[in-house]
């Protein structure tokens, strides 16, 4: 019995036929980012005989591509596991991590300087990029066409995919109006947002995630530095040099937040791209649907803007109504995979896209080579399970507490607890290749899980915090500045950077140590929130209200927050940290009552 999909497409111009064989290893639609990075991949670790298919006749196309940002893993994939890290350096700017910014209460953040900032202040020893994407699927192009194994062929039209569940699979189109027929082991859909499998095979799902985005490229760099009137001297002068160092800010992907909002500014060389993501559950999209709109929204909101973006050029311009979205399955014993955009995708907020794109591919690229039918299917059941899985665990960081983006203190929070999980692990085990080891992926499982419950309700709580600051605290009337790595937890998370080349017994140890920091913090995150709700800083010293946080029944509410620490308050034991629990002091914006009677607002 087979399964069937179709897509007919209109017909593309002209294209010079590129010779075909009748039958190939593997077929991969579409010639984006994870098509051509699996072709890459698979080129570069065996002799399989690959056929790309593409309906554009222009590859990479006119018109700029969207997502240009990585982080490590990602920024490890396509230096490391796919070589290009020549190229990376020459073509590409080296990323200067995320930063973040906030808009100072009583100012008119006119100039960078009224800003408050949330970064970490030194490059990160796994290095990522800013890729232009238009580029860097050029020299995916042109290396893997150097390889005789690999056949392109572009533009298509009318494809017909029909997938047989003992092999082999048949592929059906036209190119340049002739009839090309081949035959495949294995079909893998990496055509974007097309979903050309997905859709034909009824495996599409929404998701809770209800996001938009707007955005566009100009003309040069938008240097974020220089919005200010203060002189080139006086920039690189100024007193916060302390907290924030030398380092060229341009060079990161810079985000100003706000509730539910986060506005993003990369360079690329000779352009910056621009872009708006917000919920549409509380942001009206109208105001960005143009780029002329989302020019004139930005310079209001963020009003250093105004100085520059009116005189730029805008080179293209994009969007998304609502980007989000899930996928039943996306890879199977009977040799079909998805990867990319054509399967699953969550936020671009911390530019997981290509993690996603090196994790899967790397999974599809270990089917692939696997000859054993029955230790296939086992392979495809875990694949299946690892990628739902890191999946669902990103969902509440979107969907749960994305209004907390608008405070700095509320996102701090958020962003250190996500990037010490995404660290330790995602990070960790994808820079040691244990990742298509079964004996590593069920023991990953297994601790990852404990993880499920303490995120979700971890990010509710977050929210409720910042809902309820928004009616009993004063935001700051001066600039803050925050280095995530103050927190000693992420500092931890980040060591395993340093751990490579470990056995799985040892890959094992390490995340049994890295779960207990990982709770650790997690209870930092609700003694910090306690003790600013009930003004007693008493709290973070306190071994039975310490220890009598349950995470599978935590929710915010001050009241019974109140209730319990008042059951806790008069017991002598004291709570021991690994790391300072009194580095956030500077967001409470209030008097210090480390001693004072606990009290609490209950409206």
């Amino acid at each position: 019995m087979s399964r069937r999909a179709q897509v007919a497409n209109d017909e593309p111009p002209e294209r010079g036929n590129m010779q075909t064989r009748d039958y190939y290893n593997v077929v991969i639609i579409g010639a984006g980012l994870a098509g051509l990075s699996l072709a890459r991949q698979l080129l570069l670790t065996s002799d399989r005989t690959i056929l790309l298919v593409e309906k554009r006749a222009e590859i990479p196309p006119a018109r700029q591509k969207v997502g240009e940002s990585l982080v490590q893993v990602g920024g490890y994939y396509f230096s490391k596991v796919l070589d290009l890290e020549e190229h990376l350096f020459r073509e590409h700017f080296m990323k200067y991590n995320l930063r973040f910014y906030w808009k100072t209460a009583g100012r008119e953040n006119r100039c960078f300087e009224d800003y408050s900032q949330a970064y970490i202040r030194t490059f990160s020893n796994i290095a990522s990029y800013q890729l232009d994407r238009n580029k860097i699927e050029a020299e995916l192009l042109k290396l893997n066409g150097e390889n005789p194994n690999f056949t392109f062929c572009a533009p298509i039209a009318d494809l017909n995919v029909s997938l047989s569940d003992d092999g082999p699979h048949f592929l059906g189109f036209k190119n340049n109006g002739s009839d090309v027929s081949v035959r495949a082991d294995w079909v893998v859909d990496t055509s974007g947002r097309r979903k050309i499998l997905a859709r034909q095979m009824g495996l599409e799902r929404k998701n809770a995630i209800r996001h938009g985005t707007s955005f566009l490229w100009v003309e040069g760099l938008v240097d974020i530095d220089k919005l200010t009137d203060l002189s080139l001297k006086e920039i690189r002068l100024k007193k916060h040099r302390a907290a924030i160092g030398h380092l060229p800010i341009w060079l990161a992907t810079n985000h100003f937040m706000g509730e539910g909002f986060w506005f993003w500014v990369i360079p690329l060389h000779g352009k910056t791209s621009l872009g708006l993501v917000y919920d549409n559950t509380i942001f009206p999209r109208e105001r960005v649907a143009t780029p002329q709109k989302l020019i004139e929204w930005v310079c209001e909101e963020f009003p250093l803007f105004a100085r520059d973006l009116p005189y730029r050029k805008i080179l293209d311009r994009g969007g998304f109504k609502d980007f989000s979205y899930g996928c039943v399955q996306t890879i199977h014993k009977s040799k079909w995979a998805l990867s990319g955009e054509s399967g699953r995708f969550t936020d671009p907020l911390y530019s997981p896209g290509s993690d996603f794109i090196a994790v899967h591919n790397t999974l599809v690229t270990d089917a692939i080579l696997t000859t054993d039918a029955s230790e296939l299917a086992d392979k495809c059941r875990l694949y299946e399970i690892l990628m739902q899985s890191i999946y669902e665990s990103l969902i509440p960081s979107f969907s749960v507490s994305y209004d907390a983006l608008g405070d700095q203190e509320t996102f701090t929070l958020k962003y250190t607890w996500e990037l010490s999980v995404y660290f330790s692990f995602f990070v960790f085990p994808f820079i040691n290749d244990p990742t298509t080891d079964r004996r590593f992926i069920l023991s990953w499982l297994s601790k990852f899980s404990r993880l499920g419950a303490i995120n979700k309700n971890l990010q509710s709580f977050i929210s409720g915090y910042y809902q309820w600051k928004k009616s009993h605290r004063q935001p700051s009337c001066k600039p803050l500045f925050h280095d995530f790595t103050e927190i000693g937890a992420l500092r931890k998370a980040e060591s395993t950077f340093y751990s490579v080349g470990v056995s799985v017994e040892e890959a094992r140890r390490i995340l049994d140590a890295q779960l207990n920091n990982l709770k650790e913090l997690a209870r930092f995150i609700v003694a910090h929130i306690s003790s600013v709700v009930l003004s007693d800083k008493r709290i973070f010293t306190n071994r039975s209200f310490i220890e009598s946080i349950h995470f599978s029944e935590l929710r915010f509410d001050p009241v019974e927050m109140h209730n319990r620490y008042a059951e806790c308050a008069d017991s002598p034991e004291l709570y021991e940290w690994t790391f300072d629990p009194f580095v956030l002091d500077q967001f409470r914006m209030e008097p210090d009552t480390a001693f004072a009677e606990p009290s609490i607002s209950i409206d």
